[in-house]
């Protein structure tokens, strides 16, 4: 900023409180809207209705008022998709190129800590329309009585539109209407009202073999053109027809590049081609689809299944032709063991019948062929040796080898071995061992391990002991507490396999403890009643208290007790508690049975007792702790955004800005001994700062102000605000104070021909019915309203720009319109100037001069009002005029005298009728009494002026209240 820069800087500012009620102010809200809307209706008067095209921005503002400043948080009604973070926590709501998904309600909430959260609502109304798509389809009716076929075809126009579409059927160039030809029907299905439109070819004509356009429209609505699509009818239209270039199913090795050829064999037009897989299946990425040619290079097992092949061409239905494909391969393989089922005995006998089952999964399954060999030769079916396969058609196929009559020169080692007829895949071989030693399975839990305790975050294993031979696989699962849920494994699936009968449970946590079952599986080993355990899991976690961390803020002197909730431990029992103030110990204790608290109390804070208390409750696992950071920190200021006549200006080089702000929670701490007062431009890195005393105490809601003067002119600053306790420094907040300039540099003299589309800082009234329109001659649309408006702007130019009120539909009589003036500050000098015992005023005086258009038989009224902003908001009309005044521009003065920062309002009301355009054009405002006023100056309300005139200051009226967020 520059050291030139610091010694102009001048505080010459107070500080003052407010005396009074306080400032504190629960929050209002309302939404606006900006952007490219269509229309904007106000529905049930609760609710606006904002409609927009597909693709526009939308952008919707949430106002708000209250004190503290509320906070912002848009949502949407039913919304699975999250709004943009950017912009939940924003004034403004902004969606780029808006999808007809993203309709909807919109919600504004606003809180601020003091009473009901203002919540303000909006439906966005997305209008789109998508080409219409002609289907035809034709039927034959045969009437036996008089011999004839009578043959009728349909065409079904269909779009998706918001809002409903309406649809036009033109043959050739003729329109087709109902009635306007005796073949011709047209009708809405009553099921799509405004979605499809039919036309009905009844008894088909020769002349009825014609171009068909259907044009779907919106009647130009948010601009949205109208589109159109066109169907040739001829003698030769057909629906398709397809027909496969392949063998059905297709069988095929691993590795090897499948091509699917699909072809049209009749349809006109000539129909497209496209490949799908059923239940909306993706096809193979690494595919390459040609027309009606699909190929599948390096198939493997996963790019197996159905392919369908669809051939449309909007005549009749689709066609539709699927093929299989079926890779060659053998997976799962696995093998059990049948004692004889004659007997209760689940072990193996010499004398007594034994099956061996082995069990393949293959493609194709008719492929599937099994072999049996002992001690690695071949071995056949006899009638001791029975072998018998599954049909194959049953998949998994299945193969068993019984031995009758079991002899000790039958045991060894049995192998089955699969393989596929045709080759492709590797076989498979599964080996059984058969002798004395082979018994059913036994299921024990080690010594010790049936009950288990972890501590939450520990690495568990859970372990049962499988004895027998063959050893099975293990099957873990959790035991259900409860019939309404199922308990799942820890990886979130049913049934976990083992295959050395562990369960490792990595980083085992609190809702890991339950029963967990331990069985054997049939496959391989024995196909016996499973053998099962259970092991109880016990997890242990430190307790769990609240508040995890608190901020307690106290003045000197003062008692506060400070308490530690128990909220769940395992084990519950012998929980201690421990208090400290920092690393000092202030007491230790043990939790009773029925003890869920334990409090500290601290009969009178000293400074020593300022710091951080924790609390620690113990169990065997380990330690909760709550945490209490006790401080003399004042809390943070709040800054007040809606100080009336917040900027001025003296100098032409320099403004100054009134700062104000209230304390929160006051009275939480020591009495608060000055504020800091830190302040930086734009951009820059160094600060200066100001401390500011404070006498007595803030009371709540007290508004404090400090004026800051010598503010270089158009630079912005960063303001920081610290509150001073004898503790030491507390929470500072920020805000930018933002300088804008004036309307009119010359500050005498303020005009506006509406030439830009920033409208020279004019804006809507929120308040009103409808909005002023801007537009030229060039550019209006009189389709709907003639007799009425301007042909050009006041200077005679058609691309002259004007505002005007629309008065066609949905527009009733009475509403109204009101335009908005930039605020213009009355200059300080004026009012110091005159004494206070002197009777008179002496305020300065302007002239307001427009011209108005108001042609039309139901021209209603254009009223202008001087609303001035003082500790309330005033409104005095001071020109009025109603009905029909020509098709011509006329010029209106009136003198206006403001004893305070001021607007112009302008109204508009519609009157009973279409033909009620008003106009206005090329205002201006000037220091002074206006010259020659026309015999149109119907009123001018206010006393004479003085004749000493002070320059008029004008300033945005968004600088005086300040909006940054």
């Amino acid at each position: 900023m520059g050291l030139a820069f610091g010694l102009l800087w001048l505080f010459t500012g107070f500080l003052q409180g407010a005396r009074g009620q306080g400032v504190y102010a629960p929050p209002t809200a309302q939404i606006i809207h900006s952007g490219q809307a269509c229309n904007v209706e106000e529905e049930r008067h609760t609710e606006s209705v904002f409609t927009i095209r597909e693709g526009a921005t939308l952008e919707l503002q949430c106002l708000f008022t209250g004190h503290p400043r509320p906070q912002i948080r848009w949502t949407k009604a039913g919304a699975s998709d999250r709004l943009n973070d950017s912009f939940l926590h924003n004034e403004t709501l902004r969606i780029e190129n808006i999808s007809r998904h993203q309709g909807g309600r919109y919600y504004c909430k606003a809180e601020n800590r003091h009473g009901v959260p203002a919540i303000r609502s909006i439906r966005v109304e997305v209008y789109y329309l998508d080409d219409p798509v002609i289907s035809v389809h034709q039927s034959v009716v045969e009437t036996k009585e008089q011999f004839y076929f009578e043959r009728t075809v349909f065409l079904r126009c269909v779009a998706n539109s918001n809002p409903p579409v309406h649809f036009t059927w033109r043959r050739g160039r003729e329109l087709l209407t109902q009635g306007s030809d005796a073949g011709v029907e047209i009708y809405e299905p009553f099921f799509t009202p405004g979605e499809t439109k039919i036309l009905k070819l009844k008894n088909l004509r020769p002349q009825d073999y014609a171009d068909y356009t259907c044009i779907a429209s919106v009647r130009n609505v948010c601009g949205i053109s109208d589109k159109s699509a066109r169907f040739s009818l001829s003698n030769k239209t057909a629906p398709p027809s397809i027909k496969f270039l392949l063998e059905d199913p297709l069988v095929v090795n691993p590795g090897e590049t499948i091509t699917l050829v699909c072809v049209s064999s009749g349809g006109d037009p000539p129909p497209t081609l496209t490949w799908v897989r059923p239940g909306g299946e993706e096809l193979p990425k690494k595919r390459v689809v040609k027309g009606g040619t699909l190929t599948i290079p390096t198939v493997n097992v996963e790019d197996g299944g159905t392919y369908t092949c669809v051939a449309s061409n909007n005549v009749g239905n689709p066609a539709k032709k699927s093929t299989n494909i079926l890779v060659r391969g053998l997976r799962k393989g696995r093998f059990w063991i049948t004692p004889d089922p004659y007997h209760n005995d689940d072990n193996i006998q010499i004398g007594r019948e034994v099956k061996i089952s082995c069990q393949v999964e293959a493609t194709p399954p008719e492929e599937l062929q099994f072999g049996w060999m002992k001690n690695g030769r071949p071995l056949r079916s006899s009638e001791r040796m029975v072998i018998t396969h599954t049909d194959t058609d049953v998949s998994p196929g299945t193969t068993n080898l019984d031995i009758i009559d079991l002899k000790f020169t039958d045991f060894g080692t049995y192998t089955c071995v699969a393989s596929l007829r045709n080759g492709g895949t590797p076989e498979i071989s599964i080996d059984v061992n058969i002798s004395s030693t082979t018994v059913p399975p036994e299921l024990t839990v080690p010594r010790g391990r049936s009950h288990l305790i972890a501590q939450e975050g520990d690495t568990v294993d859970l372990q049962c002991l499988v004895s027998g031979k063959p050893k099975p696989i293990i099957l873990w699962s959790r035991v259900e507490e409860s019939a309404a849920a199922a308990a799942l494994m820890p990886d979130g699936s049913a049934q976990v396999e083992s295959y050395d009968g562990i369960l490792r449970i990595s980083n085992v946590t609190r809702e890991m403890s339950g029963t967990y079952r331990c069985q054997t599986s049939q496959y391989n080993g024995f196909n016996v009643k499973p053998r099962e355990a259970l092991i109880q899991l016990v997890v242990q976690f430190p307790p769990v208290v609240e508040p995890v961390y608190t901020e307690i803020r106290q003045a000197l002197g003062r008692a506060f007790v400070l308490a530690c909730h128990l909220v769940r431990a395992h084990p519950a029992r012998l929980l201690r508690y421990e208090w400290k103030l920092g690393s000092r110990l202030l007491t230790v204790g043990q939790f009773s049975d029925q003890q869920g608290d334990t409090e500290y109390h601290v009969k009178a804070l000293n400074r020593e007792g300022y710091g951080e208390y924790t609390c620690d409750i113990t169990n065997e696992a380990g330690a909760g702790r709550c945490t209490f950071l006790v401080t003399g920190k004042a809390y943070a200021p709040e800054f007040y955004y809606d100080t009336y006549g917040a900027l001025w200006q003296n100098r032409p080089t320099v403004y100054g800005f009134k700062l104000q702000w209230t304390q929160m929670e006051p009275n939480a701490v020591d009495r608060i001994l000055a504020y800091r007062l830190s302040f930086k431009q734009m951009g820059q890195s160094r600060w200066w700062e100001q401390e500011i005393p404070v006498d007595g105490n803030i009371r709540i809601g007290e508004l404090l102000t400090y004026n800051l003067t010598e503010l270089i002119k158009p630079e912005s600053y960063l303001v920081r605000l610290t509150p001073i306790t004898r503790f030491g420094e507390g929470d500072a907040t920020e805000r930018i104070i933002t300088y804008s300039p004036p309307v009119n540099p010359h500050l005498r003299e303020f005009q506006c021909g509406f030439e830009d589309e920033a409208l020279c800082l004019f804006s809507q009234d929120k308040t009103d019915v409808f909005d002023w329109t801007r537009h030229s001659a060039a550019t209006r649309d009189t389709k709907y309203t003639p007799n009425t408006g301007p042909s050009s702007d006041h200077a005679g130019s058609k691309q002259g720009f004007y505002m005007y009120i629309e008065t066609s539909r949905p527009r009733q009589e009475g509403d109204k319109a009101r335009l908005l003036s930039p605020t213009f500050n009355m200059n300080s000098k004026t009012s110091s100037s005159v004494s206070s015992s002197s009777p008179v005023t002496n305020n300065p005086t302007y002239c307001l001069a427009f011209y108005y258009h108001m042609y039309g038989k139901h021209i209603g009224a254009l009223n202008a009002f001087l609303r001035q902003k003082g500790q309330a908001v005033t409104e005095t009309p001071v020109w009025s005029l109603t009905g029909n005044q020509g098709n011509r521009w006329i010029q209106a003065k009136v003198n206006i005298h403001p004893t305070s920062a001021f607007q112009i309002v302008m109204e508009g009301i519609r009157g009973s009728g279409i033909e009620g355009d008003i106009a206005i054009d090329d205002i201006t405002i000037e220091e002074g009494e206006c010259k020659d006023p026309p015999p149109n100056n119907l009123r001018s309300i206010a006393p004479p002026s003085s004749p000493h005139i002070w320059p008029l200051c004008i300033t945005f009226s968004l600088a005086l209240i300040d909006r940054q967020r």
